[in-house]
């Protein structure tokens, strides 16, 4: 057992353990409120203030220690992350069912094509391109989930707009939903990504085309960027990912 004293101090009390005193608010506010008291139970003084530590207390105090150590980590990590520039970015990666989001995600998180079946809901994913950390979130695009994705908006610093370069029935439909989105205020200020993905199917539309009906190059003040991709050999997706990452970080 440890030896210590116990005395009042500014309204509360101070322990010294090994002449290292720890006040109560601190012990209760690193290790809760119950081993605190329960220091205030397990203390047995001889009458002059000095006492003998339970074993349980030595416990708390060790416990104690490496909580701090362990809190003083984390701030070094995120200081360090700091210097370094590494940070972290909420993407939002929306676009016609079909379009080839899930495929593009998990190429970009596991470098290899899986099975897919159509999104009902969202995945999300954590993707590291460089000192950045871009948090990915892939909402379907069936008719019934498109009206739900202005609830993922908030905070979202850039968009990647997935396109099925062969759906030329459906491209006049992406060209509404992408507009849908730029006019909405939580979007104002992010960046716009836009794959003109499958550029390997034999009648794809070229980005060009892509970027006429789309509308992109009526655009005003909002930063855009397309790039043909090809979501199952990976062709185009890093650099998509680095206008991004070089574009979101100017703001």
């Amino acid at each position: 057992m440890s030896d210590g004293n116990i005395t009042e101090y500014q309204g509360g009390y101070m322990l010294t353990i090994n002449a290292c005193p720890i006040g109560w608010g601190a012990i209760g506010g690193l290790i809760g409120d119950s081993w605190t008291k329960s220091v205030h139970r397990g203390a047995k003084t001889n009458g002059k203030g000095a006492f003998k530590l339970p074993l349980v207390i030595d416990f708390y105090y060790r416990l104690l220690f490496h909580k701090v150590r362990y809190r003083m980590g984390i701030f070094i990590s995120r200081m360090v992350s700091q210097l370094f520039g590494n940070q972290e970015m909420k993407i939002l990666m929306v676009g016609l069912d079909a379009a080839g989001k899930t495929t593009i995600l998990y190429k970009l998180k596991l470098g290899e094509i899986i099975t897919t079946i159509p999104t009902i809901g969202f995945n999300v994913e954590t993707v590291q391109y460089k000192n950045i950390g871009f948090t990915v979130w892939d909402i379907g695009g069936q008719d019934t989930i498109r009206p739900l994705w202005r609830y993922y908006y908030q905070n979202a610093q850039g968009i990647i707009f997935v396109v099925d370069s062969n759906d030329r029935d459906r491209i006049d439909k992406a060209r509404d939903e992408l507009e849908k989105m730029l006019n909405e205020d939580e979007l104002k200020n992010a960046s716009i990504l836009v794959f003109a993905n499958k550029q390997d199917l034999p009648n794809a539309m070229s980005a060009a085309e892509i970027t006429e009906k789309l509308g992109l190059t009526k655009l005003r003040g909002k930063p855009w960027y397309i790039q043909s991709t090809c979501a199952t050999t990976g062709d185009g997706l890093y650099e998509g990912l680095e206008w991004l990452s070089q574009n979101v970080a100017k703001e």
